[in-house]
């Protein structure tokens, strides 16, 4: 006779569902570590228990890679692809929910919901894409991070790449402090990037009402190819796998009510997170759109696309000293935060699809390794001019591994037996399914038009 389900029994006395296999929670220590106010009428105190997580899935949708398809996108179209900036976080904010909803739901994040749905071989080949995922967009923040030291303190990309190492101790020291200390300390940094581009929106002195025309469609984003191959690059630069992966994790750090009625009311208030929190994510791409459109494309300088020669710009053309070293500052902040999130997601991913548990150090220490190791390669080869075309290719990897995150988790949440009342409505699970053949779609003619 078959041993029963384990079944695990938070600090409240609540147990988890049973699950067939699964050995471990989510994140370990910070399981559940947030507790939730209880009882009717306390809505404001639960949403302000529940806000966190839905910043650090932010995070990733305003890493450095952003910044590259951004910029270009300003200088080249003005403020046309500001509609396209629109598109890509509503699709964020329904997939984010999605994925905050299957943890709720089921107690396990997207990678152990793998591990108990799918054969091993399957698991290990999305373990392994996931992984590739994860390096690329680490990759994306080393280099973003370092570019910025870089522009702020003159030190060469090599020396910033390898201090970027240090980003590992740094967030195991705030984990040891809690789970909501780390929350504090990515908002901070969001408050920071935020706090910089409104000054320099201010400084650039935008055109509002062609601004707020931008956030309108035009035909023109389908009918010109290179303005077609810039909006599918914003697309595939905004909506991160790994984010999926890292948000069905983080959001069981609440301590809410498992009855069913309990698990639909934080359901409601992590969508309401997640999409507070992606609208922030808006306003930043959006403001470094918009910079590089009232600065660079309205002076005629349409072939603004890397990060140093807007740096390099910016103070002259807007005749404001501070208004380069703001730019860096975001920059820094922007790539700091990143890693935060890349390094959760790679322990996440590795525990949920593998079963594997490694010390944090020694986990989030190799994750850093296998982006800095390909950086320092390419810069001491190639040159530091190199850095933006690596910031790039790791954009493609994480096209290409974006099916590989969103095919599953739209089938599970789709699915009734393993989401019980949660499960995805009709309607839903259409919108859902359309969003991804969207994307797939979107992010496939992104890779040939790289690879031709």
């Amino acid at each position: 006779m078959p041993p029963p389900p384990e079944v695990a029994i938070d600090p409240a006395g609540q147990a988890d569902p049973p699950v067939k296999s699964r050995r471990r929670r989510s994140l370990g220590r910070s399981h559940r570590s947030v507790l939730v106010p209880a009882g009717a009428g306390n809505f404001w105190r639960k949403l302000w228990a529940f806000a966190g997580p839905g910043y650090l899935i932010a995070v990733g949708y305003m890493d450095p890679g952003n910044w590259a398809t951004d910029l270009a996108g300003g200088s080249a179209y003005g403020y046309a692809l500001l509609s396209v900036i629109l598109f890509a976080s509503i699709l964020a904010m329904v997939l984010q929910a999605l994925a905050a909803k299957l943890g709720i739901a089921t107690g396990m994040d997207l990678a152990q919901a793998c591990r108990e749905t799918y054969s091993r071989p399957v698991n290990l080949a999305l373990w392994a894409l996931c992984e590739l995922a994860i390096i690329a967009c680490d990759l994306a923040e080393v280099l973003g991070t370092a570019i910025a030291l870089k522009l702020l303190f003159g030190l060469p990309l090599a020396t910033g790449v390898l201090l970027t190492g240090l980003d590992v101790f740094l967030i195991l020291a705030l984990q040891n402090f809690g789970f909501r200390k780390l929350e504090a300390f990515v908002i901070v940094l969001l408050v920071v990037v935020g706090g910089c581009l409104a000054v320099e929106l201010a400084l650039s002195q935008p055109a509002w009402g062609r601004v707020l025309a931008g956030f309108v469609p035009t035909t023109r984003i389908v009918t010109d190819p290179a303005m077609l191959y810039l909006a599918i690059g914003i697309v595939g630069a905004t909506v991160m796998p790994h984010n999926l992966y890292l948000h069905s994790s983080i959001v069981q750090t609440r301590r809410f009510d498992r009855t069913d009625e309990g698990r639909r009311e934080a359901v409601r208030l992590a969508t309401i997170d997640s999409s507070l929190a992606l609208t922030l994510a808006l306003f930043v791409n959006a403001a470094i759109l918009i910079l590089a459109a009232s600065t660079f494309h309205v002076a005629g300088r349409t072939d603004i696309a890397d990060l140093s020669s807007a740096y390099h710009l910016l103070s002259p053309m807007l005749g404001a000293s501070a208004a380069s070293v703001l730019f860096a500052a975001a920059l820094l902040a922007a790539g700091q935060n990143s890693t935060v999130t890349g390094t959760l997601a790679g322990q996440i991913v590795a525990e949920g699809f593998l079963d594997l548990k490694l010390p944090a150090w020694a986990r989030r220490s190799i994750t850093r390794g296998l982006a800095i190791i390909p950086a320092i390669t390419v810069i001491l080869i190639a040159g530091e001019a190199s850095a933006m075309q690596l910031l790039i290719a790791s954009q493609v990897v994480l096209s290409f591994q974006l099916p590989f995150a969103v095919v599953p988790l739209v089938r599970m949440t789709s699915n009734a037996t393993l989401m019980g009342p949660l499960v995805n409505s009709r309607a839903l699970t259409i919108v859902a399914w359309t969003i991804s053949l969207t994307l797939i779609a979107l992010n496939a003619t992104l890779l040939i038009s790289f690879i031709l």
